[in-house]
């Protein structure tokens, strides 16, 4: 997916924010706020990704405020509140007693955390991700049909909060087939990394962990690992978690091996999946 005009303001938005949280030096803000959008400015076309701009944007912050974590502590909130969450909504009574027969349940609980967003606030995220999720688009019976001839899945991971919740999922996939849960090697914006998964303890849990290789939101092929891109070829299904995923994905050729699972949170991204915005989405493409 390319960028669209609504774009420009939601990366400006980044920028300050990014900026915001990785320094109180006032001089050095404003210099990684100057510098980021001369790159946004530069790179900002309708022929390019959203997370390509992103990457370098995130990059030009970190490097000039030496700050190489920004969002460290808005991901510390989150983890804690969906850790709380997840164990609200995964008693007997709720969602993810549904996970023990049925993998639309399963997606419909990892789809919930998808609502964690790092421009909104925590008591937003919390109202949000305890409403159920009714998928606009569900391809979720295609999926489980593919899943059970399937021998290896990469699961995407996205926000660092959401990792309680695609647990349920990566394991009922696990009854298929091998799954690979795929992190950031280190920090950007507020993405699950690979010391993330370890400090929560989980990652025993998840079985086979592994990073893209490249500090990025959603997926810069060019950029990631050569272990990373092997095994995305070599893989059955890819289970892409989010906006950033399937922004990059949707702009590979149509393989039926794609389940994008996100919630549409922004006008560009849900017209082109062709939703209302704030619609959830499993889509098999």
């Amino acid at each position: 997916m390319k960028l669209a005009p609504g774009c420009y303001d939601c990366l400006h938005r980044l920028i300050h924010q990014a900026a915001e949280l990785a320094t109180d030096h006032v001089p050095l803000k404003q210099r990684a706020i100057n510098e980021a959008m001369k790159i946004l400015d530069e790179e900002f076309s309708y022929s390019q990704l959203s997370i390509v701009v992103a990457t370098r944007i995130h990059k030009i912050v970190r490097e000039v405020t030496h700050n190489p974590d920004p969002y460290r502590a808005m991901k510390e909130r989150e983890m804690t509140l969906a850790s709380e969450l997840y164990s609200e909504l995964s008693l007997p009574a709720k969602r993810s007693n549904v996970c023990k027969d049925e993998l639309r349940g399963c997606l419909q609980l990892a789809a919930a955390a998808n609502a964690l967003d790092f421009f909104k606030d925590l008591d937003s995220i919390r109202d949000d991700i305890r409403k159920p999720v009714n998928f606009v688009i569900d391809d979720s019976d295609q999926f489980e049909a593919k899943l059970k001839n399937a021998s290896k899945v990469l699961y995407l991971a996205d926000n660092a909060g959401e990792l309680y919740f695609d647990l349920p999922l990566v394991k009922r996939m696990m009854q298929f087939a091998e799954v690979i849960y795929v992190v950031k090697p280190s920090p950007v914006q507020n993405d699950l990394t690979l010391e993330d998964v370890k400090t929560s303890g989980l990652e025993a849990e998840f079985g086979r962990v592994m990073s893209t290789g490249i500090a990025s939101p959603g997926i810069v092929f060019s950029l990631a690992s050569a272990q990373f891109k092997r095994e995305f070829e070599s893989a059955d299904l890819i289970f892409a978690k989010g906006m950033g995923h399937y922004e990059a994905l949707s702009e590979l050729p149509s393989e039926g091996r794609f389940l994008y699972c996100l919630k549409a949170k922004c006008q560009p991204v849900a017209d082109s999946l062709g939703v209302s915005i704030n619609s959830y989405v499993a889509m098999l493409q």
